[in-house]
């Protein structure tokens, strides 16, 4: 399959455009200019609010005038990531694509299509002369990876549609109608650092090579997290070997992504190094072998390093034991019938690093029932807490709740069925969408959301499946034309 021929071709050349301008999130000023030019060199009613979310308006076409307008939306922002070995700016440099059989993926570093794909279906809708569709409002948030801020500081009356199409999915053929609501927690354990007597020997041991992934979509795929992998080693380390102390410990960048990697450096009395060695080979064969399924191109290495300064024992120990203790994975599942067994509540650890004098964890807690989300992210508080933190919850973002006889999600079923001979999975959505704080400012929308299929989303393995991408394309034109009068 050859990069330049991609159907269909006005969503791929969007998406080609978009993806030769940085836009890592809060950090969108190109991809907004980009936006505003673009619409206004059509002639179209263009807009950008004072957080930077962009709207384009597009006239209904000849007879579609009394249709209800729709809203589609997606965000702008990309999360940026990148293989350790690879040298990328990206804040810079463009992003690199290529072909590998069905998929487009890119090279070393995260695709972007969650969400430019979905931005390119928008500018591609607004580009086309041949299509059928009443009043359109393409909607672009900025931010969304790093807490959804874009729609968070969106005015009631920036939008004046009836009915929203979120654009931001990544299963074809899934229709989503509800969305978690979630929460970052922040831990701060503050330390002092001393020297590590004599006859002490200083071990790095690193990790890499784990999957990780979207921490609410793939939350329930049982995939290994570097912190916990890590932390665990440190702990048992401390109980078996009097006089371990800690040095470094680095894993994770996103609040909303797995750690995939990352490195401790511990001292240790010299007479037992070789038993912490060979601790750690058995080790990581144990994990290597517990997670077989999914994550079977783990790699550890252990060498020795430089001496240098090491947390007060106490301080450490504190934060290991707590970071052995504090819930990650899946909480709860939904009992509602309609959803599926989908996950309820859950929580991650996303990023842990530790200085001169702080150590910083950083977590996400996500829930579809508010109250739940509340004392998950109590229960991971409580116990940075008892360790001796300073911990501090975000204000997070509301779940969206599915609305019961929503009529696009009718006209969305019944389309899907019409085209492909079969019934979609209508169907709630672990990770955090923009339509839970659309809800609350616009609670007179009618809302779904669907995509093309995207794997390992917020990783450099991230890839789009190319063939779903005109599978959208053609489902979103049938809608558009099949939305009711006013």
């Amino acid at each position: 399959m050859n990069k330049n021929n991609l159907k269909p071709a006005a969503v791929f050349e969007q998406f080609a455009k978009i993806n030769e301008i940085p836009r890592p999130s809060k950090c969108e000023e190109k991809m907004i200019a980009y936006l505003k030019e673009w619409g206004e060199s059509r002639g179209l009613d263009t807009q950008v609010d004072e957080t930077g979310n962009v709207i384009i308006r597009k006239p209904a076409t000849k007879g579609y005038e009394n249709r209800g307008t729709v809203i589609l939306q997606s965000h702008m922002d990309m999360v940026c990531d990148k293989l350790v070995d690879v040298d990328f700016d990206f804040d810079n440099d463009p992003i690199k694509t290529y072909v590998d059989g069905e998929w487009l993926t890119a090279e070393g570093t995260t695709l972007g299509a969650d969400d430019g794909i979905g931005c390119a279906i928008e500018l591609a809708v607004l580009d086309a002369k041949d299509i059928e569709h009443g009043p359109i409002e393409c909607v672009f948030t900025r931010d969304e990876e790093t807490g959804l801020t874009g729609a968070e500081g969106m005015k009631a009356g920036f939008m004046t549609g009836d009915y929203l199409i979120n654009l931001d999915s990544e299963d074809e053929g899934e229709i989503f109608v509800s969305c978690a609501g979630g929460r970052s927690t922040t831990a701060k354990f503050t330390c002092k650092r001393t020297d590590a007597p004599a006859g002490t020997f200083f071990l790095r041991g690193s990790l890499k090579g784990l999957v990780g992934g979207h921490s609410g979509d793939d939350i329930n795929k049982k995939r290994a997290n570097a912190i916990k992998i890590l932390a665990r080693f440190i702990q048992q380390t401390m109980r078996r070997y009097e006089g371990t102390m800690l040095a470094q410990l680095h894993s994770g960048k996103l609040h909303n992504a797995i750690p995939r990697d990352g490195y401790f450096v511990i001292a240790v009395p010299n007479g037992v190094k070789e038993n912490v060695r060979a601790d750690w080979n058995v080790f990581a064969t144990e994990v290597a072998d517990e997670f077989h399924v999914t994550d079977p191109q783990m790699v550890f290495t252990m060498e020795s390093a430089e001496a240098e300064p090491v947390i007060e024992a106490a301080v450490a120990k504190n934060f290991i034991w707590a970071l052995q203790a504090v819930d990650n994975g899946i909480y709860s599942i939904c009992q509602e019938e309609a959803l599926g067994g989908m996950v309820e509540t859950s929580s991650n650890i996303a990023s842990v690093h530790t200085g001169e004098s702080t150590i910083d964890v950083l977590s996400s807690q996500r829930s579809n029932v508010m109250s739940n989300l509340d004392n998950m992210c109590a229960t991971v508080a409580s116990a940075f807490e008892l360790a001796g933190a300073e911990v501090v919850s975000s204000d997070g973002y509301p779940a969206w709740k599915m609305k019961e006889n929503s009529k696009l999600t009718a006209i969305v079923v019944e389309s899907y069925k019409k085209l492909f001979g079969k019934e979609p999975v209508v169907r709630g959505i672990h990770a955090g969408l923009e339509c839970g704080l659309f809800s609350e400012r616009y609670p007179h929308l009618d809302m779904v959301s669907f995509g093309p299929t995207l794997r390992f989303v917020h990783t450099p393995e991230e890839r789009l499946l190319i063939p779903t991408v005109q599978m959208v394309w053609n489902h979103l034109l049938d809608v558009l034309k099949n939305i009711p009068q006013k």
